[in-house]
């Protein structure tokens, strides 16, 4: 089995340092999103929940192959 490469540990910690940014920016919001009514509330939070996992698709394929974007 071969060494992980210095990319995939970079890689995950770029994933991680995306998780702890966008948790931190979301929540900076709460104080604002806290005033809305409950359904808009949750509308808000499965939104921002999801869209942080937009940026991954490129980092993990940086992580496989060595580029962001797909052969083509």
């Amino acid at each position: 089995m071969a060494e992980p490469s210095y990319r995939k540990l970079a890689g995950i910690g770029l994933i991680l340092l995306l998780i702890g940014v966008w948790a931190a920016f979301v929540a900076t919001l709460a104080h604002v999103v806290g005033r809305w009514p409950i359904l808009v509330q949750s509308a808000f939070y499965l939104f921002m929940g999801i869209v942080w996992i937009m940026p991954l698709k490129p980092l993990v394929r940086w992580i496989q192959t060595g580029s962001f974007r797909a052969e083509p």
